[in-house]
This record gives C-alpha cells, structure tokens and sequence, in this order.
C-alpha cells in the first residue's frame, strides 16, 4: 500500500515539475513577443518623424508617403507572428521606397535629423532582429517540450498548444538601406 501510494506521490510530483516548466517556458515566449512589440512600437513611432522630414523636401512624392503611412497602419493592426510578418514585409518595402525618393535629394541627405532618424531606424531594425530570434528560440523550447515525451502528456492535460514562429520573409529581416 505504501509503495502506491508512493508511486503516486511521485507521479504528482513529476507532474507539477513539468506543469511548472512549462508554464515558465510558455511565459518566455509571450515575454518575448512583447519584447518584438515594444521595437516596432520604436520603429512606428520614428516612421512619421521620417515621413515628415522627408517631405519637406520632397513634398511632390505624395503616394510613396501615403504608402509608407498605410503599411505603418497595417504592420500596426496586424495580430499574430504570422500576420505580422507579413506586414512588416510590406512596412520595409514601403520604407526602401522612402529612402529612394530621399536619395534624390542631397540637402536632405545632408540633413542632422534626417541623419538621426536613419540611424535610430538603422538601430531599431537591428533590435527588433534581435528580439524575432529570441522569440524564435523561446517557441522553440516551448514547442519541444509540448511536443516531446513525456512532458507532451502533461502539456496535452492541461491544454498547452504550440505556438507560432515569427517567419519573416528574407527581405524583411533586412534593416532599410540607410546607407546614402
């Protein structure tokens, strides 16, 4: 009798362990992905100061600005890695654009706040790179662990699902050309 209740005893300990590892793991990756907002946050405030200095010099361009501010909108209504991704695809296409038109514009390129803003995107491109790989591993660890026995039966118990990587295309993961 002693040695089942024993074994039991054991079983709800083994179980609490895991249960407990797993909910810390599962807090790792929605740290993590807070950690990716509070960049793009970052990154969308600094895209209307960009917009602005842009055109006050090249106040014509209006369609390359309207489409900077619609993907801006976008990214920022965007819910779920995936989703996100996407958008933050289109905000970086619409950003390379940008920085096109202001190539034709040497004062502009000359310009400290122009400068500033390019090197405080440049940083923020290389944070948010930084907090998606993060995020990456934490799913990682997460999934694996949901997934792998036998931690998979304590996981399924309790309802802990897999969770979605932040899959960016190529491009997207590339900070803007800055570079003038």
């Amino acid at each position: 009798m002693w040695w089942i209740i024993g074994i039991v005893a054991l079983l709800l300990v083994w179980a609490l362990v895991i249960y407990n590892g797993l909910v810390s793991k599962r807090n790792r990756v929605d740290n993590s992905l807070g950690q990716i907002e509070v960049q793009t946050k970052r990154r969308y405030d600094l895209i209307p100061n960009l917009v602005e200095t842009v055109k006050g010099y090249a106040s014509h361009e209006q369609q390359t600005f309207e489409r900077v501010v619609q993907a801006r909108n976008a990214a920022q209504a965007a819910t779920g890695p995936a989703e996100q991704a996407q958008a933050e695809n289109f905000l970086t296409g619409a950003l390379r654009q940008l920085f096109a038109v202001a190539e034709a514009y040497p004062e502009l390129r000359a310009s400290e706040n122009f400068q500033r803003l390019q090197t405080e995107l440049s940083d923020t491109e290389n944070k948010i790179a930084v907090a998606r790989q993060i995020y990456n591993d934490s799913v990682l660890t997460f999934n694996n662990s949901v997934q792998v026995a036998p931690s998979n039966i304590v996981a399924s118990m309790f309802g802990f699902k897999i969770r979605e990587f932040f899959d960016a295309p190529e491009e997207a993961s590339e900070p803007p050309r800055v570079q003038f």
